[in-house]
């Protein structure tokens, strides 16, 4: 249970600064949601699960969150340095966060990165906070699950932006991860932040689902997301869905 009141969230809302933007270069014109100027992200609960097409601006956000924070591009805590992949700098450059109370400690787990970083967290050493083994000596779901389990924790206030964690975990371990959530969610310690295809991930109790489709950011039920429609129809009658498919060659 939650006993403090600066229980998560701890980032309160994110702004564009318009001043910053610097026109013609990606995002900006690019994602309809930061078009106009006036783009307010308002963080409510510990997760924020954000969905989307393809192309929506998941990633980017996530992105632009995480390098405005201090965060590396390819990924890991605020003081790791594995690379110097640009990242979605000029995002990062133009936005502003609100906390209460400053945060600092954090993760930002970016799967599209993760090998690199998987390597540069092995040379590192701290074998006890990856489950007592190397990363590269692990399956990619194996090496997901003891980064969520041993590295990123309870013990104290945290931020974690995590950019499709799902990519590699068999749905038995999507429901493992969502045990973790879980633990995150009540222990008023962590904050997280999570762009996913998932809708298992998207279930979550008490986590605010916010869509990136349609132009604007947007609450949403799990029930009325694409994932969830689709994957419901499928699973509910897959020859019917394959025959239909197929049809339309």
């Amino acid at each position: 249970m939650r006993t403090s009141s600066l229980a998560a969230p701890f980032l309160k809302r994110v702004t564009l600064l318009p001043e910053k933007a610097e026109e013609g270069c990606f995002p900006f014109g690019h994602l309809p949601f930061l078009k106009g100027g006036d783009f307010t992200l308002d963080l409510r609960a510990a997760i924020t699960i954000l969905v989307g097409e393809n192309g929506s601006g998941k990633s980017t956000l996530i992105e632009g969150i995480a390098a405005c924070a201090g965060f590396p591009a390819l990924g890991g805590s605020q003081d790791h340095r594995p690379g110097d992949e640009p990242g979605a700098g000029a995002l990062g450059r133009a936005l502003r966060l609100s906390w209460l109370p400053k945060v600092s400690n954090g993760f930002f787990f970016r799967a599209e990165s993760f090998f690199g970083l998987a390597g540069y967290l092995d040379q590192e050493g701290s074998l006890d906070r990856q489950g007592g083994r190397l990363l590269h000596r692990q399956s990619h779901g194996e090496a997901f699950m003891a980064m969520f389990r041993h590295r990123l924790d309870t013990e104290g206030r945290a931020i974690y932006l995590l950019d499709e964690p799902e990519v590699a975990l068999s749905p038995t371990r999507q429901l493992a991860f969502l045990r973790i959530l879980r633990d995150w969610q009540v222990s008023g310690q962590v904050q997280a932040i999570i762009a996913t295809h998932s809708p298992m991930l998207m279930a979550l109790p008490g986590a605010d689902l916010l869509s990136l489709d349609g132009g604007a950011i947007h609450p949403m039920r799990l029930e009325e997301t694409e994932h969830y429609r689709v994957t419901r129809r499928f699973l509910s009658d897959p020859d019917t869905a394959l025959r239909e498919l197929f049809d339309e060659d």
